[in-house]
């Protein structure tokens, strides 16, 4: 084999109350794709950003085709050839896409910036990519999907010998995660290695060469992917069979119905959306990526004001004026965006749990009651199995699985009535990802009513009763999921719905 183009040598890395690493070695060659698992907290992303150039070893050493090396930030790493995507994204949210792509290294003619230039590179990589972004708009604006697309296309437009990619299709559909599979192939006969991480186990298995697991800050087991399945990798991250991790529905909903939406439409292009939600049920919600479902999701929490329609809940129409008029009304949502729009990170772990139920846990004159609130707290770092230190450890310290358990627990502390998810297992290993599965199967058991929003139709065909699928803004079909309902039978539905846009 080839020379390693970087080494990993003895890698130790503390953070207040972890040891996140504890002496780890990894080698990447030129040319392979490198699969790095591990649980929610196992060190995969510090070990990454130790490489890239955003924190510093405490112990060990980085070689460069055999070259002790010291990346002092992430721009001494992309010059050396070492690119990431994040799982957080590490874009800036007030400015345009285009200025997303060049930040740092604008294309400049003489004395003045060649947007010219700047935008032909730019439509080029996105075609290559099969997204339409426009160059012009702020990144905020964009779904977390499509940010995704522009942390991708960003990437690739630099001159690189080992990209990174931490969770790169955790909000991503079925097609825009085969498009980039074969990026990453073309990427690799370029002779660019990629280092993949995941806790897609099928996808693992389908894009890399080596697999290196790591646990609890160490390095645990290498194998190669021919030599792998998907139990094995499990049994090495955690110590269990695959087949102890899911469950599926075992009640079914209930006949009364608790919301009715009929004929909802709004910004930025949610049109006549229409359907039912019964107690204890989960309507699943499927679509592509720019399918309206986040948007409905955000009409219906008064995070943006409808144009049209109406909403019933439990018979009576209503008007939910914002997020919080939603709360009191038990209607509890949990954005995709964690990072931006769930944590405040420079908050703890309890301040972030209790947040949303101050009033249950004030006292005279509004004093909050910390014996309350910590045990709230401790609760659900044992029921979600957080990896903390513990409750008064910030959030920000937090892996990013485990910021999603915080935010999960802020949700169910809440009681909800309704619990519309988006995106909940995103960016959780496979035994956190089991146990938001238990914990949304026992709450529709015990009458919640759920929308569950997710790009992984397994996910939906596992746990849903229905399933509403979604195509630009519109509802194409509801699907009752009575255990024939297979992923065919939504991307069918979905594709007959880009028909119907065609023939409009």
């Amino acid at each position: 084999m080839s020379r390693p183009v970087v080494s990993l040598r003895g890698i130790k890395k503390s953070f207040p109350g972890v040891q996140a690493l504890k002496g780890v070695d990894l080698e990447i060659h030129p040319g392979e794709v490198v699969g790095l698992l591990g649980e929610n907290g196992a060190g995969k992303s510090t070990l990454m950003k130790i490489l890239s150039g955003v924190y510093a070893p405490d112990e060990g050493e980085i070689l460069w085709e055999g070259t002790p090396v010291q990346f002092q930030s992430v721009l001494d790493a992309q010059r050396q050839g070492i690119s990431i995507i994040f799982q957080e994204f590490n874009l800036c949210p007030n400015t345009s896409v285009l200025d997303n792509l060049f930040l740092g290294r604008e294309v400049s003619r003489g004395l003045f910036l060649d947007y010219r230039k700047m935008r032909e590179e730019a439509r080029g990589i996105f075609s290559y990519l099969d997204v339409d972004i426009p160059l012009d708009r702020p990144v905020g604006e964009l779904s977390v999907a499509l940010q995704q697309m522009v942390e991708i296309a960003k990437a690739l437009l630099m001159k690189v010998r080992v990209l990174v990619m931490d969770e790169p299709t955790s909000a991503l559909t079925e097609k825009e995660i085969a498009k980039l599979f074969q990026v990453i192939r073309d990427l690799k006969e370029q002779g660019i290695s990629v280092i993949f991480i995941s806790h897609k186990l099928e996808e693992v298995l389908a894009i890399t060469d080596r697999v290196v697991v790591l646990r609890d800050g160490e390095r645990v087991g290498e194998t190669p992917t021919r030599e792998a399945t998907e139990e094995s990798l499990v049994r090495l991250m955690v110590g269990r069979e695959l087949s102890d991790f899911f469950s599926h529905r075992r009640k079914k909903p209930q006949e009364e119905v608790v919301l009715e939406v009929e004929g909802l439409s709004g910004p930025p292009y949610i049109e006549d959306v229409s359907f039912t939600l019964r107690r204890g049920e989960i309507l699943g919600v499927a679509g592509l990526i720019g399918a309206g479902r986040t948007e409905t999701a955000l009409l219906l929490i008064g995070a943006v004001r409808p144009t049209a329609g109406t909403i019933r809940l439990n018979g009576e129409r209503v008007e939910i004026s914002s997020p919080a008029d939603a709360v009191s009304r038990g209607i509890v949502y949990l954005s995709e965006d964690r990072k931006n729009k769930s944590l405040i990170l420079e908050m703890s772990v309890r301040e972030n749990m209790s947040i949303s139920v101050l009033d249950r846990l004030s006292e005279f004159l509004h004093v909050i009651n910390r014996k309350k609130e910590d045990e709230l707290c401790r609760q659900y770092i044992d029921l979600l199995q957080v990896k903390t230190s513990g409750p008064s450890q910030r959030v920000k310290n937090l892996s990013g699985g485990n910021q999603q358990k915080v935010v999960i627990a802020r949700c169910l502390a809440a009681e909800p009535l309704i619990l519309i998810l988006d995106e909940p297992t995103r960016g959780i290993d496979v035994n956190a990802k089991a146990e938001v599965h238990r914990i949304i199967t026992e709450l529709a058991d015990n009458g919640v009513s759920i929308m569950l929003i997710s790009s992984e139709l397994p996910e939906i065909l596992a746990l849903s009763d229905r399933v509403l699928v979604m195509h630009e803004g519109r509802v194409r079909g509801v699907l009752e999921n009575d255990g024939s309902l297979s992923q065919e039978d939504i991307m069918n539905t979905i594709l007959r719905g880009r028909e119907e846009v065609h023939d409009r």
